[in-house]
């Protein structure tokens, strides 16, 4: 009995140990894609996150009519967003969603451009997401009994502490800024959820993950439970549903219906202009397309693209009903239960309406005796206050982790790749002194920062309907069938541009950080791709056939080659062969193989050119296509000929006459520019000391 015994806890141990070692391996644990709802949980720290301050939003812009507002969100969700974007999931499973369909479907500058204004809004979103969740996860902990008591020991700088200093009257202001009890707090918890972050960075994956639907679960729960109780209480005193009806009949009431013949024009102009404003809880869907490459496919086929893609799509068509229910359940509750006095400036309800509630204080009634919640007083409300907190700040943290999977790929694209920046985390540090500075800068308002939160949400969505439907007009050629969804998507990008344009007429804010990002990246990029010019960027050859390739391994083995660049239209490849032969005095035993590259797009950064060997009667011509810049595929071709074996080869130029000036702007935006002194160039940097090196000729 005894060695069994031993023998059980040995193999216990063993297995306990190999858990821990794959939970701590994060490479190995981030490598592996995970169950999708565990990566609904992590999607859910944003988006349930919205139903801490988005039903005191609603009531505060649309009054008595919130409900219909948004019941009016969640049918555009159902029938505009998630049809779209449940399109990008299946045409989408790397993660880049709709930028990366535009980047592919708009090729050139154009693409790029459109491309750069997108980030520039994604970033927007990602970033004031982080700062807004942080700013009303302060309003939380201000309003909390604990928190107002901690606040009281935070000591306040006074005026005579810095008479004698320097410069102290113009930072005396931003000092003051900088104590006032919201902006305190919100930094704080900003170094907090930075500290989150680096938490997240270090463990693995599965642990991440593990914690937001711990976290994500809790305060679903806590939410559901206080909205039954609500509701529970509002049947029983149905006078709260007259008083609340009548509030919108109420001839002084802001939004009230003068008439029957009026109420569909009231209603339309209230839910329309109310609307961007609750857009917030349409912002999940960006962040699904950038986790979806953390879904795991079903267990037959884990790693197939369309089993990861069908996965991704539950997760979208779960999370989107669960929203819709909460946050009905939120906005009506909030809407009947709360009095309106308490959404004002500095109200005990502003961008806390749930956790008003949940801390046991009156519902709203015209009644002598004011209604108090059943089940619920301090020690619900502070457990309510912890989880609402918890899971915005990481929201903060989980956007990072998004922003964090989207950026890389288009900075690597754009040749802003640079590896000391990715060793030490330029990108993420300076992302957080952004959400600082907004923080500082808009005085840690929610209701301040949510135009520019609204403003980029509606944009991507925009971006996301209009990629969709011009993918599916390429792929819809001689389809009858798919027009209803071109409608369909082209509407819901319309619609989301025209919100989106509304909220820019209301509040310019959440153009100007986008602008600003916009200016940034395409600066950075440029500055960036003229200091990274002469790298090689050279990812391969792709062959067309194995004809070509076959032929390419006996070049790079066999010599000596004399390579000729051909531009096909000035000279005929005989003539040019014959003046080759005549001022060069070439031994016939040389063989002369001419060179044609054709541009693909110059806009990108690395290129994999394409390449096919034939022969025209008696000469021989290497064609390349897709060829980002005309001297670096040269170059690359020369190089690799080298690099295998063989004699290197000689390579026959004529000079260019373009003035310097034009030659750099070509060579960094067309990709040709003065080929000849680039090519030698490039060899020069791209080849070690003593490496052999192909011999340029220019004449």
């Amino acid at each position: 009995m005894q060695p069994c015994l031993s023998h059980g806890l040995r193999a216990y141990c063993w297995k306990a140990k190999s858990f821990l070692h794959l939970m701590s391996d994060t490479r190995h644990s981030d490598a592996l894609p995970n169950h999708w709802l565990l990566v609904l949980c992590l999607v859910g720290v944003d988006y349930f996150s919205t139903l801490a301050y988005l039903p005191s939003i609603a009531v505060e812009a649309a009054g008595a009519w919130a409900p219909l507002v948004a019941g009016f969100v969640v049918l555009v969700t159902f029938l505009l967003a998630l049809p779209v974007y449940w399109y990008i999931a299946g045409r989408s499973q790397d993660g880049r969603g709709a930028i990366g369909m535009v980047e592919d479907l708009v090729p050139g500058w154009r693409g790029k451009f459109v491309v750069l204004v997108l980030l520039g809004f994604a970033s927007t979103d990602f970033v004031i997401t982080r700062s807004l969740s942080l700013a009303d996860a302060a309003v939380h902990l201000i309003h909390n009994p604990h928190g107002q008591e901690l606040l009281k020991h935070i000591p306040k700088p006074a005026d005579e502490w810095f008479e004698n200093i320097p410069l102290w009257t113009p930072l005396a202001g931003l000092l003051r800024r900088l104590v006032e009890p919201q902006i305190f707090t919100t930094l704080g918890l900003s170094v907090a959820s930075f500290g989150v972050w680096q938490l997240f960075k270090r463990r693995a994956m599965k642990q991440t993950l593990v914690i937001t639907a711990v976290a994500v679960c809790c305060y679903l729960v806590l939410t559901a439970v206080l909205i039954l109780i609500v509701v529970a209480q509002l049947f029983r005193h149905p006078e709260i549903f007259s008083d609340w009806l009548g509030s919108m009949v109420r001839p002084e009431s802001e939004n009230a219906i003068s008439n029957s013949g009026h109420w569909i024009w009231t209603a339309a102009k209230t839910v329309l202009w109310s609307f961007p404003q609750i857009a917030l809880g349409l912002s999940g869907f960006e962040m699904i397309m950038t986790v979806a490459p953390k879904v795991r496919g079903d267990r037959n086929e884990p790693d197939a693209p369309e089993s990861r893609a069908r996965n991704t799509r539950k997760l979208m068509l779960v999370a989107t009903p669960i929203m819709a229910v909460y946050l009905m359940g939120a906005v009506i509750v909030t809407t009947l239960a709360v009095p309106n006095s308490e959404f004002g400036p500095n109200g005990a309800a502003e961008h806390r309406a749930l956790a008003y509630l949940a801390h046991g204080s009156p519902l709203s009634a015209n009644l002598d005796d004011p209604i108090k919640l059943p089940l619920v007083g301090e020690w619900f409300g502070d457990l309510y206050d912890f989880s609402t907190v918890c899971i915005l700040c990481l929201a903060g943290a989980s956007v990072t982790l998004g922003l964090r999977n989207l950026l890389p790929h288009y900075l690597h694209r754009l040749g802003m790749e640079i590896s000391w920046a990715g060793n030490v985390g330029v990108v993420v540090h300076v992302l957080n002194a952004v959400v600082l500075v907004i923080t500082v800068v808009f005085h840690a308002s929610p209701a301040a920062q949510q135009w520019a939160y609204a403003t980029s949400v509606l944009m991507l969505l925009a971006g996301a309907g209009f990629a969709a439907a011009k993918d599916l007009l390429h792929s819809a050629i001689g389809k009858q069938a798919w027009r209803l969804r071109i409608v369909q998507t082209a509407g819901a990008g319309t619609f989301f541009l025209t919100m989106a344009g509304l909220t820019a007429l209301i509040n310019m804010s959440g153009m100007t950080i986008a602008t600003a990002f916009v200016a940034a990246i395409i600066a950075s990029s440029m500055v960036s791709r003229w200091f990274r010019s002469t790298e090689l960027r050279f990812e391969g050859f792709d062959f067309t056939d194995d004809a070509s390739r076959q032929r390419w391994n006996e070049l790079c083995y066999n010599g000596p080659i004399v390579l000729v660049p051909h531009r096909p239209g000035i000279t005929s490849l005989s003539e040019r062969y014959r003046t080759l032969r005549q001022e060069y005095c070439l031994d016939p035993m040389v063989s002369i193989i001419f060179i044609e590259a054709t541009l693909g797009d110059p806009s990108n950064f690395y290129h994999k050119p394409q390449m096919k060997i034939e022969r025209e009667g008696d000469l021989e011509v290497i064609r390349l296509s897709r060829c980002v810049s005309i001297s670096h595929v040269l170059a690359a071709t020369c190089l690799e000929l080298c690099r295998i074996g063989g004699v290197p080869p000689q390579v026959i130029f004529g000079w260019s006459h373009e003035s310097p000036l034009a030659a750099n702007l070509n060579f960094l935006l067309l990709g040709e520019g003065n080929i000849p002194w680039m090519v030698k160039e490039l060899v020069r940097r791209s080849s070690s000391r003593g490496a052999r090196q192909p011999r340029i000729h220019i004449g």
